[in-house]
């Protein structure tokens, strides 16, 4: 073989490499147009607003690689429906490309609950909406900050700002209707519990302010009251008189007040 090579003239065997390597160039040129099918082009489909699997498999079927780049959720449209395709509809490809799309997903996403007492109501409502919650049920308790948010309610039950809840859930909203023309005795809770005393102020419409330990208690709702404010009597032993939604202090301790604090001031 190599006697073959040397007895050519070295122009021919330069002329038969060249021929060689051309033709080699040639056909990885060749293979390689025929793998990647060069010169193919397709016209991508319009899919968008077609559920995802219809769409993956349209595309699919006309030779396209299909990749859901993103998943969102918007309530105003179908679920599982593709929302956007990248490249758009009627654009001239070569096969094999890839299609990018973002679907609108099956299951609306968690969102985390605003905090929204001690809020106005406007300011509530514009939290809700950017959060996308809905208004639900509204209801009115007498409170001198009137118009503030005082609870917020999940399912009848107060919600802390915070804990994720469904897209779209409706949260109810206690809101404070002022302070009403009525008046009421202040009533008397020294000597009862904390929280006998709460549900005595829950009943009359009077909201609790400040709640004041005299020492380390660990069982609030069973410690004593032995002071309020205001007090049942003022200093010229007359009965004192109180608005629904005004505010009443209260002053806890571990013992049971004495026979003297108990009494009233007569």
């Amino acid at each position: 073989m190599f006697k073959f090579i040397t007895d050519r003239s070295f122009w021919v065997n330069l002329l038969v490499a060249a021929v060689l390597a051309l033709s080699l160039i040639f056909l990885t040129l060749e293979m390689l147009g025929w793998i990647t099918k060069h010169g193919e082009y397709l016209t991508v489909p319009a899919i968008k607003g077609k559920p995802t699997e219809e769409a993956i498999k349209l595309l699919e079927s006309k030779g396209f690689d299909v990749t859901i780049q993103d998943s969102v959720f918007t309530d105003t449209l179908q679920r599982g429906i593709v929302i956007k395709q990248l490249p758009d509809a009627g654009a001239t490809v070569k096969v094999n490309r890839t299609v990018f799309l973002t679907v609108n997903r099956y299951m609306p996403p968690m969102v985390a609950m605003p905090a929204l007492e001690g809020k106005s109501l406007g300011f509530a409502l514009d939290l809700l909406q950017r959060s996308h919650l809905q208004l639900g049920d509204t209801t009115f308790k007498p409170d001198f900050m009137k118009g503030s948010i005082l609870e917020q309610q999940y399912n009848g039950q107060r919600i802390e700002t915070g804990t994720n809840v469904i897209w779209g859930s409706k949260i109810s909203l206690v809101i404070a209707g002022g302070l009403q023309d009525e008046q009421i005795l202040v009533p008397d809770l020294v000597g009862k519990t904390f929280a006998e005393g709460k549900v005595t102020l829950e009943a009359m419409g009077v909201n609790i302010g400040a709640v004041i330990a005299k020492d380390a208690i660990k069982d609030t709702a069973g410690a004593f009251i032995y002071r309020q404010n205001p007090d049942r009597y003022n200093y010229e032993k007359k009965p004192m008189y109180i608005h629904p939604g005004q505010l009443m202090d209260i002053y806890i301790s571990r013992q049971m007040p004495l026979p003297d604090s108990v009494s009233l001031k007569q």
